[in-house]
């Protein structure tokens, strides 16, 4: 049987990309996926599509900037099936741009996103797991998390350096039964690369991601992460194209 069989796993930012990738690959191995993003008819559609497969899935309209949105979401799961084994905080924005061009509007929309969505999953799932004894966060940083990505990306890589270290720190204070995993993408297929308004910037990033690799890649990470026992806990994993220098 699958480490990863009959699971619980709530995954924001479900909607497309890393998440939708996820999401089917999980399901497929037998997980309950519970779903939670803003563009609720692909993701009523997704749903739909994993449970004529023979998967099971509920999805949920969720905004991770609102904390009720993100509470709500994990007492779904809890109230559908009476436990959370593992929730994916994955929600994200790349807006690349250089800083001198005071894009302060998008600075705070990926502080609020990509650093207080984080931390909203947290705070919604840690008494559900405190009380379960058991529990998984897999929390979605970058490479750029671990080197700054430049020119145009300060910020995001600030707000995912801050993912790497709310982990490591949630890791410290939480351990024993509770595990934490760190996964730090580079450049992979999905539609974060379309988060920038600056033109140069957005040619940049094309650029830089025509060696991106398929989502699925991150997907067989989590899993990785997901079905290891319960006395292993994967910290951190950190995925790349081989061509990829930073």
């Amino acid at each position: 049987m699958s480490g990863i069989q009959d699971k619980i796993v709530v995954i924001t930012g479900a909607s497309s990309g890393l998440g939708e990738t996820t999401a089917r690959h999980l399901a497929a191995s037998g997980a309950t996926v519970v779903l939670g993003a803003r563009r609720v008819d692909r993701l009523e559609a997704l749903a739909g599509e994993i449970t004529a497969s023979g998967g099971k899935a509920k999805a949920f309209a969720t905004d991770v900037t609102k904390r009720s949105d993100v509470e709500a979401l994990v007492q779904e799961a809890v109230d559908a099936y009476g436990r959370v084994d593992v929730i994916i905080n994955n929600a994200g924005l790349m807006a690349i741009a250089p800083m001198a061009q005071l894009k302060v509007d998008e600075w705070d929309r990926m502080i609020d996103i990509n650093i207080k969505g984080v931390l909203y999953g947290i705070a919604a799932a840690l008494p559900v797991f405190q009380r379960q004894n058991s529990g998984h966060f897999i929390n979605i940083s970058s490479a750029a998390g671990i080197k700054v990505f430049s020119p145009g990306g300060t910020v995001y890589s600030g707000t995912k350096f801050a993912v790497r270290a709310i982990s490591e720190g949630l890791r410290h204070e939480i351990g024993g039964a509770i595990r934490t995993t760190i996964i730090s993408p580079g450049a992979v297929e999905s539609e974060l690369k379309h988060g920038s308004s600056d033109p140069d910037s957005v040619k940049a990033v094309g650029e830089f991601y025509q060696q991106a690799i398929p989502s699925d890649s991150v997907a067989r990470a989590i899993a990785f992460a997901i079905e290891q026992p319960a006395d292993v806990d994967i910290n951190e994993i950190v995925l790349r194209p081989t061509s990829q220098e930073f």
